[in-house]
Order: C-alpha cells, then structure tokens, then sequence
C-alpha cells in the first residue's frame, strides 16, 4: 500500500503552498512535515513529496541527501546533535560528544536499541559563544560539561519514558 498523507497534513501543505510563491520554495516545510508524519524519508515518502508538490524526484532526493536534517532511515525520539566545529572543538566538544557515546552506549551516527537517541555530530550550531553545545529537538544545551550532559540525558529519558507511557495502550505496561 502506497504512503498518503494525512488529512490533517494535507492541509497543512496547502496552507504551506498558499504561503510561498513556487512550490520549490515549500519544499523543505513539507520535507519536514513529512518526516514528522512518517518517522523518516524513504524513497516511497520522497515520491509522496515528489507527487504533491510536482517537483522531480531527483531533486526532492537531492535536498534530502544534502541536508542531515532529514532521515532516510528512522531515527531515536531524541535527536542530540553535538557541534564539533572549531569553538566547540576548542572547548571540549569531542570530549563531550566521546562522554555521550560512552554513557549511551552508541556511536556518532547510530541509534540506541530502545529507540530512544540518536546522536550526530555536526560541524556547526551557531552557538560558538557557548561552546561545547548540544541541541535535542528545540533546545540548545550551552557550555556543556560531563555533568550538564548525564543531566540533560536524565531528563530527556524521563520525558521519552512518559510519552512512551502515556502512548502505551490501556491495559498494557511498558
């Protein structure tokens, strides 16, 4: 059965197609929205984005490969994406992006077994006044230390936990 998009997104690229002048310029909202509705970007969800907004395929996989904020694979709950561009470098970014490999048990670039994190390292997060730093989701982690980060990793596992319990069907533990 080939992907659809939901009503509900449906709606909302068309609100997203109404607010820019070509649907090229949609392109990355919708490659977003995708990837939320559908966990990551395989080619079937390409040829969706493709389809709906009636750009090539080629170039929807070409902006997909091209920016690492997009899956092709699924990825953990928690995204933790670690500078290691010069600031943090200078810093201590690979000392704090090895700390996060060691206490998660996982590789820059892969995912732990629950499904919980993945870890990235990235070149640059714009935040080099407060280097070393992470960003999970919305949340920028400035001036990181080993301590600042088993505490955020704390955090960011309960609030997974939750959800997780809260998405559990009745009835059912996790």
């Amino acid at each position: 059965m080939p992907l659809e998009f939901s009503a509900q997104s449906k709606l909302q690229i068309e609100r997203l197609r109404s607010r820019y002048p070509t649907n090229q310029a949609a392109l990355l909202p919708v490659l977003h929205l995708a990837q939320d509705e559908f966990g990551s970007l395989p080619d079937e969800a390409l040829d969706l984005v493709a389809k709906t907004l009636e750009l090539p395929a080629a170039h929807v996989f070409g902006v997909v490969t091209f920016y690492t904020m997009f899956h092709r694979e699924p990825h953990g709950a928690n995204e933790l994406m670690v500078c290691t561009n010069v600031s943090c470098m200078l810093r201590g970014g690979y000392d704090i992006l090895h700390h996060i490999e060691k206490t998660l048990g996982v590789k820059a670039g892969e995912t732990t077994a629950d499904g919980a994190f993945s870890l990235v390292e990235e070149e640059c997060l714009a935040a080099c006044a407060n280097a070393p730093m992470m960003i999970c989701g919305n949340e920028y982690f400035l001036d990181l230390t080993p301590d600042k980060v088993d505490r955020a990793l704390d955090e960011l596992r309960k609030r997974y936990d939750e959800r997780k319990r809260v998405a559990a069907p009745a009835g059912r533990k996790t």
